[in-house]
């Protein structure tokens, strides 16, 4: 495949940022004229856009498709526009498709569009997806912080510090609690016409300290939206990410590349 670390300046963000992105090859690219499908891929809260192909075989999964990959980096923002910072929500969801769509040859169809991440960006993903339908055909959350706001119930254990990382983000709880940075929000809303819902995937491990947020996330809304739940033995692991993207990769609608083993 082709890897491109991607620099540029983010009129949205007003610093200069990267993008990691894989490619066909010239061989799988010649191997139809349609625009490429592009796969949004997030990180997590620790992690920057360097995790994805440091962590795992993604490269070596991708290269079976004609997809175009982009990984972005949004620090420790929740893909927000923060209430005190940067507006990494404008970027994810409106600069940096326009930019990819001008610069490299990915469609700018609904059905050609999707999304994907872990933990913080699990929640990223779907937040993409649930709140802007109309642009993302599928979207896929591992280990996903599906429900951010608990954390700020006093059982959580959350420290003071995250507590005041999340303020900066969402603009304090009630503001997470009510708006439209609170995923159940977003899917209740969404669940009044599923038909245009994108299509959801969710994983997580059954160690994972983020479990029974996902379960209660699928028990709301598994019934009403047109989601695909996988658990199984599992921590909030790159061994368990790792075997995630390789599955939504042969889930999502994509070409296989001929003649790639």
């Amino acid at each position: 495949m082709i890897f491109t670390d991607f620099h540029f300046y983010s009129e949205t963000l007003g610093i200069q940022t990267a993008v990691y992105i894989l490619l066909p090859d010239k061989a799988v690219l010649k191997q139809s004229d349609k625009p490429l499908p592009v796969l949004y891929l997030l990180h997590g809260l620790s992690d920057d856009h360097t995790m994805w192909m440091r962590q795992t075989r993604l490269e070596q999964y991708a290269r079976r498709y004609r997809v175009a990959i982009v990984m972005p980096a949004v620090n420790r923002s929740f893909y927000m526009d923060m209430a005190h910072g940067a507006k990494y929500d404008s970027f994810i969801a409106q600069e940096l498709p326009a930019l990819v769509e001008s610069y490299f040859p990915v469609s700018q169809q609904r059905e050609d569009r999707f999304a994907a991440g872990l933990s913080m960006g699990g929640y990223g993903a779907l937040k993409l997806g649930l709140s802007r339908p109309g642009r993302y055909a599928a979207v896929a959350s591992f280990s996903g912080a599906l429900r951010v706001e608990d954390s700020y119930d006093a059982r959580s254990g959350k420290s003071d510090e995250f507590l005041r990382e999340l303020d900066d983000a969402f603009g304090g709880e009630q503001a997470l609690r009510n708006g439209h940075g609170n995923l159940s929000f977003l899917a209740k809303r969404l669940a009044e016409t599923p038909e245009k819902s994108p299509r959801i995937y969710i994983s997580c491990g059954t160690e994972d300290f983020l479990f029974e947020t996902n379960e209660r996330f699928v028990r709301d809304f598994g019934k009403l939206l047109p989601i695909e739940y996988h658990t199984e033995p599992g921590a909030h692991t790159w061994d368990f990410w790792d075997k995630h993207i390789e599955r939504v990769l042969r889930w999502l609608p994509l070409e296989r590349a001929q003649g790639v083993w």
